[in-house]
Parts: structure tokens; sequence; C-alpha cells
């Protein structure tokens, strides 16, 4: 059984520079997201050196450019590609925005990838204590 899902597909919303900036960061994101986890952190440990943290209105602003350029990353099966991505395009502006990977609290298993910045969940909609993190680069 399929479910009908909607996506907001709206480039034009985001002014050209950002959204040059967006496209590059998903792309750079889909080579990044095809490597091992262990491999994933490493390079964003080595990115994130010397940033201060991302404001929580920096990371929706980028995870919204990334929404909207992209089909892939606003489908709800796109986590691991759009967090890459938004954790990348904060990056590109200066800030740093927590990186996670985890899995729900309660059955059926679902894994899930995510962006926290000061303390909260960036643009998902489930409360805080939805996902248990398995790792972070904060």
């Amino acid at each position: 059984m399929s479910l009908p899902e909607a996506l907001s597909y709206r480039p034009r919303s985001v002014p050209w520079p950002r959204r040059v900036e967006a496209r590059m960061a998903v792309g750079l994101a889909r080579v990044l997201g095809s490597r091992s986890p262990k491999r994933i952190r490493r390079v964003l440990q080595l990115i994130r050196a010397g940033a201060p943290p991302a404001t929580f209105a920096q990371a929706k602003a980028a995870r919204d450019s990334v929404v909207a350029v992209s089909l892939a990353c606003a489908a709800r099966e796109g986590c691991l590609v759009r967090s890459l991505a938004t954790v990348l395009l904060c990056r590109l502006h200066g800030g740093w925005a927590t990186w996670c990977v985890g899995t729900r609290r309660l059955p059926p298993f679902a894994a899930h990838a995510w962006v926290e910045a000061d303390g909260a969940m960036v643009g998902e909609d489930y409360p805080h204590d939805y996902f248990r993190a398995l790792f972070r680069v904060p």
C-alpha cells in the first residue's frame, strides 16, 4: 500500500546565490552519504573544526534552502542527504549545526538522520524524544 505524499519543490523561492550554494551542498551530501558512517563522521569532524555553533534560525534557513532546491531532500526518505546538506550549508555560512543519526525509541525500527541547533531538532515534525541518537557530530 502506498501513501500519498505532497512534496514542496520551490527552487525559485530561494535567492539565486543561495540556490547555487544549496545545490552544491546537496551534491556534496549525496557523495558523502554514500560513504560508511565512520567515514562520514570523520569528514564532518574535520569540516566543523573552528566553527561556532549555528543558531536555530541559521540551521532552519539552511534546511529550508536544501528542501526547496531538492525533491530528494524534501521526501521523508531523504533524511540522510537532507541533514548532511544542511550542516554543509551551515558550515559554508560560518556556523555548525549538530548532525545526529539515530533510531526511533519505540518499535517498529526506523533509522533517521537529523540536525539540531540550540538543543532542538530543526524542521522535524516529531517530539523531541521520538528518536534516540546513536551518535552526534556537535
